[in-house]
């Protein structure tokens, strides 16, 4: 697949016609409240649909309800087995490396501030973990799980952040195309797996070639569901990196937002680690996964960890040298995985569960002060996120 500027353009135009539609109806009819309150009541799998829900919503969830016809669920094991094996590392990657780029595209980071505000940091974060979480349960997509209603309610979320922008005149449509548009759909979808993917790599973890291409293809799965376009999307891993670098080219660079997002997301990280003297280690891991450049655009401080950091694949390959010959040790690393997610969420979280709602309206203090200028680009000497 050939990625152009003219072919990037072009997705920059494109929002998600279905959501879009659903949204633009329910704020017309004015039942985003009443949307709002019954949904909250569907949070699994399967969970009837509660009566009096908007016909527009209903016909929404409906056709949302399922994942998309071509997945292969062959596939999808090899995915979820992938994690299993991998989990406190993807995590670790999730949070120091796929949370941090997304602030590097201004933006991007401007469309994150306007989601919660810059007053709270620690609801926007917990509902990621959260999404993240339940996709990576077992049993994800089947009946019970909380993975696919979270991908119907954030795809929404998308679309009324896309409608309060353009309604309101708050982003400049010219310079920037639609808010939350394809393009910036697909690379956040690339954020998610193949950096993730980088960053394993990075930390010195081996991936056996079948386990990332699985990994890439379930985030496939999941971006279809979020209302990403296909077949605008890489299929290969090759393909991703051509697209990841042509976006990263296009518009990365230093954002006043993308610092400030930067900063709540170590305060709340350090606020996990327990004590003050480790503290320095969340700047030093960021900075490790996506390099001097970009992290000096985050302002994210130099410390003496950083060459401390460095030394994390070696202690990560003993670990994996535990877990390859020891099958206590393996199922005692899957369990340290799957506790360290479900602390670091519950930190964030304090304990609630996070509710994606459509918001009625976006409130001046949501760091969306008037129209996103257009930054300078960035030719960087490689076009990569990390050096």
């Amino acid at each position: 697949m050939t990625y152009t500027e003219a072919s990037m353009d072009a997705l920059r135009q494109a929002g998600d016609e279905l959501a879009d539609a659903t949204v633009a109806t329910l704020f017309e009819r004015g039942e985003v409240g009443k949307f709002n309150t019954l949904m909250r009541y569907v949070s699994t799998v399967g969970a009837p649909l509660p009566d009096g829900l908007p016909d527009v919503a209903r016909e929404y969830l409906q056709a949302t309800s399922a994942p998309p016809d071509w997945v292969d669920w062959g596939e999808m094991e090899k995915a979820r087995l992938f994690f299993i094996d991998n989990n406190v590392h993807i995590s670790t990657a999730l949070s120091f490396a796929s949370m941090p780029a997304c602030y590097v595209v201004p933006q991007v980071a401007k469309l994150l501030s306007a989601t919660h505000g810059l007053k709270y940091p620690s609801k926007r974060m917990a509902e990621t973990g959260q999404f993240t979480v339940y996709l990576m349960q077992p049993g994800a997509f089947e009946a019970g799980s909380r993975f696919i209603p979270a991908a119907q309610k954030v795809r929404l979320l998308h679309a009324s952040i896309r409608h309060h922008l353009r309604r309101e005149d708050r982003w400049d449509t010219d310079a920037l195309g639609t808010p939350i548009c394809q393009e910036d759909m697909i690379g956040g979808q690339m954020f998610f797996s193949l950096l993730v993917l980088d960053s394993l790599h990075r930390l010195g973890i081996h991936m056996s070639t079948e386990g990332a291409e699985a990994y890439y293809y379930a985030w496939r799965v999941v971006g279809a569901m979020l209302g990403v376009d296909q077949d605008a999307v890489p299929t290969t891993l090759d393909d991703a990196r051509r697209f990841l670098d042509l976006y990263m080219v296009r518009h990365m660079g230093p954002s006043e937002e993308g610092a400030h997002l930067t900063r709540q997301l170590i305060d709340l990280y350090e606020e996990v680690v327990p004590g003050t003297f480790f503290d320095p280690i969340v700047s030093a891991l960021i900075r490790h996964l996506v390099g001097d450049t970009c992290a000096d655009w985050l302002q994210v401080s130099r410390t003496p960890w950083d060459t401390v950091v460095k030394a994390v694949p070696h202690l990560l390959g003993v670990l994996e040298t535990i877990e390859d010959r020891s099958p206590l040790g393996a199922w005692a690393l899957d369990r340290l995985g799957h506790l360290t997610t479900i602390l670091e969420l519950s930190s964030l979280t304090r304990g609630r569960v996070m509710h994606y709602a459509i918001p009625e309206q976006l409130k001046k203090d949501y760091g969306i002060a008037g129209a996103v200028p257009r930054t300078h680009r960035w030719t960087p000497p490689a076009a990569t996120v990390s050096e």
